[in-house]
């Protein structure tokens, strides 16, 4: 079963205007799937195949002579020097749009490489996991039932196309980790025990939504902080986690300056916990968590398929008053508090209202609270309850 994918219209505009689109997410969120079902009369080769890999390699030119333009490049970031000899290519017929589409799964190391060698040619576009969005366009996007096991579950296409995936939901997460993860991980770092890794893993998504404390979590695995700093770099250069940053105004000691942590898919983080089924979770002191990550990832979605110039952070001062989203969008600011009830109260825009105070009314466009409501209303005269399952329709 197909799922259509938001970014499919952009995807087909920029190949109309840029010679190459990179293309970065974490592996099994579609990319290639999307890119097939989009251009289908492009050729393809995925350099995930070592012999591939090696070909590009150690013969670039001759690589290319064989798959010609216009071309889908799968997984780049294992032959990286072939970007040279395709910016030689789009330099030779510069006027063609549409030549290379690339994609790659480590955006760090991937948007280095990008960066340095196709500036100027390229358009670079993150990809991730199904938003409820696209869910919600082959299912009744009010059944609460369908809502809550989206959190469980989580977006990976497959889990949704194929149902049978779905009833093997934890072996197929246990096999991505394994196939996957394990292997990323071999690639950008050394890691003496892949199972301290995974226990790494696993006390990582027990913190989404919370503050990043790598002492914390360094101590849970038995590894010094320096270590565990390392292996979180290694989770967000693979498009697994997702670090939001605190805003602040030049304003120094009064504002924290740790990010928050999240997982870029709500279900990945939902298996490490070890929530077997979704009345698990929902039920779980953690659901409040989830919440704010599923939010906040729907928020990220929108940023990065339709608002790019858009920024997302969050606010905390030294009284751990908190506004959990900050949006900035041409300069005017959205607060977003994120509670998982449905009848939000006074004190669940005390954020909003401190966040206010010190930044003034004028420089607050909109404020929202993001819950289970089916219906909007104002909390407070401060800000308007909405649904957070449809923040797209914002």
């Amino acid at each position: 079963m197909w799922i259509h994918r938001t970014l499919s219209k952009e995807l087909i505009k920029l190949a109309r205007t840029f010679p190459a689109v990179v293309l970065t997410g974490p592996r099994q969120t579609g990319k290639t799937s999307l890119l097939e079902k989009t251009f289908p009369d492009y050729g393809y080769v995925s350099l995930d195949y070592a012999q591939n890999a090696e070909a590009a390699e150690s013969n670039p030119d001759a690589f290319l002579d064989q798959n010609p333009c216009p071309l889908i490049i799968d997984e780049i970031q294992y032959a990286p020097s072939l970007l040279r000899y395709i910016k030689t290519r789009i330099d030779s017929r510069r006027s063609v749009s549409g030549q290379f589409f690339i994609t790659g799964s480590q955006s760090i190391s991937l948007m280095a490489e990008v960066t340095e060698t196709l500036a100027g040619r390229v358009a670079v576009l993150p990809f991730h996991t199904l938003s409820f969005d696209e869910i919600s366009h082959l299912h009744d996007a009010k059944d609460r039932s369908l809502r809550n096991r989206f959190l469980w579950l989580g977006g990976y296409p497959e889990l949704w196309a194929n149902p049978d995936l779905s009833i093997s939901r934890e072996r197929w997460y246990q096999s991505y980790i394994t196939t996957y993860l394990e292997r990323d991980v071999r690639n950008l770092l050394n890691v003496g025990s892949l199972r301290d890794f995974e226990r790494f893993l696993r006390a990582v998504a027990a913190r989404v939504g919370q503050t990043l404390n790598m002492s914390d979590i360094g101590r849970d695995v038995g590894r010094p902080p320096s270590t565990a700093r390392e292996w979180l770099s290694v989770l967000v250069a693979s498009n697994v986690v997702i670090l939001l940053e605190p805003y602040y105004r030049s304003l120094g000691k009064r504002i924290t300056k740790s990010p928050k942590l999240y997982f870029a898919d709500t279900g990945l983080a939902a298996f490490l916990c070890g929530y077997s089924n979704t009345e698990t979770l929902i039920q779980s002191a953690a659901i409040g968590s989830f919440w704010e990550n599923h939010v906040v990832g729907q928020w990220v979605r929108w940023k990065d398929w339709l608002h790019p110039s858009a920024s997302l952070w969050f606010w905390q001062d030294r009284m751990k008053n908190e506004v959990d989203l900050i949006i900035n969008l041409d300069g005017k600011l959205t607060a977003v508090e994120i509670k998982w009830k449905e009848k939000p109260g006074d004190k669940d825009v005390t954020g909003i209202r401190k966040f206010i105070e010190m930044y003034g009314e004028k420089s607050v466009a909109k404020r929202y609270v993001a819950c289970n409501t089916r219906n909007t209303f104002s909390v407070s005269g401060i800000a308007e309850a909405i649904d957070g399952w449809d923040v797209w329709k914002l």
